[in-house]
């Protein structure tokens, strides 16, 4: 059963689990307490809405804030804690994706040393799209933690960004009717200008409850990329800034995540987040060819109004 101290316990332990090169230990005494205040249904919980949110344009962060707000958590630390366990949770999602486009980042790093030009060009367009929030990104942290991890934020940040993705979807829609040519570019068609400018627009994901999934989609659909294309650029951009951003949460936060660790739940819950997101992205792909964004658009703007409830308590 939920309570604060299981949900601080998940934080900590998927942190250190994320950065075990730190190999950093607990002592016996805090390693008991954790166990104890740790379930494998909460561990279960938070995998889930993570791997399955972490890649819809429906923003993971502001789900897990919206679960962590039931943990009534007192206190300074366990609250900080908490905050920073939104964010290293994302270590499953990330290996998910990792393995789905295995032959991408192959083909990258195979570019990085002159044997792949095309993998050249995607991997360059990757880290030019990253470079915006790796430079905004640790000057940002605190204000964001501070003001931006509540529920109204959250509410607010959903419905706005529901309307700015019904916008890029309609936009999207008319430009495929007169200009077709315009509207189905590959990977292969990205240029640079057009990859920092997605990375710009990843940006405002660092307010909870935006979506980096959905701001990066959509930045793909207005320089004209495939919806497909749009997705997949999506993931993969996310490998690189999931991974900083979990990474930088390990380092910033490390002396107050080590004081917590149980290691069953921790792994069980990278399992359940990596299996879920592996099945989030293959169906989103095969989604957005059909059917676009209009069902996220709904679903953003009726779960801004149950946060808005709740944080009103009615």
């Amino acid at each position: 059963m939920f309570n604060r101290q299981s949900y601080s316990a998940i934080l900590i332990a998927i942190g250190l689990s994320f950065c075990t090169c730190q190999g950093a230990e607990t002592d016996e005494q805090e390693q008991h307490s954790s166990t104890q205040n740790l379930t494998y249904m909460d561990s279960i919980i938070y995998g889930l809405v993570e791997g399955v949110t972490e890649f819809l344009p429906i923003s993971s962060t502001g789900h897990l804030v919206i679960v962590s707000e039931f943990a009534d958590l007192e206190g300074k630390d366990a609250k900080a804690a908490l905050h920073a366990y939104l964010i290293v949770i994302q270590a499953g999602a990330i290996l998910a994706v990792g393995l789905i486009y295995r032959k991408e980042i192959w083909s990258m790093l195979l570019g990085f040393l002159g044997m792949d030009p095309r993998g050249k060009r995607l991997g360059f367009n990757l880290i030019i799209a990253f470079l915006p929030a790796a430079a905004m990104g640790p000057f940002l942290d605190d204000l964001i933690e501070s003001y931006l991890f509540g529920l109204l934020p959250i509410a607010a940040a959903l419905f706005t960004g529901a309307l700015f993705m019904h916008w890029a979807e309609s936009r999207k829609k008319r430009v495929e009717g007169e200009y077709p040519a315009k509207a189905g570019k590959s990977l292969d068609d990205l240029t640079w200008t057009g990859s920092i400018f997605i990375g710009f627009l990843q940006c405002f994901a660092m307010w909870p409850g935006t979506s980096r999934s959905m701001m990066t989609i959509v930045g793909g659909y207005l320089v004209g990329l495939d919806r497909a294309k749009a997705a997949e650029f999506s993931f993969l951009l996310g490998l690189i800034t999931l991974t900083a951003a979990a990474g930088y949460k390990c380092v910033t936060k490390w002396s107050l995540m080590s004081q917590h660790l149980a290691m069953g739940p921790v792994l069980l819950g990278c399992l359940v987040a990596g299996i879920s997101a592996a099945l989030a992205v293959f169906w989103l792909v095969g989604y957005l060819n059909k059917h676009g964004l209009g069902l996220f658009v709904w679903y953003r703007i009726i779960l801004s109004f149950v946060v808005l409830a709740l944080y009103f308590g009615l």
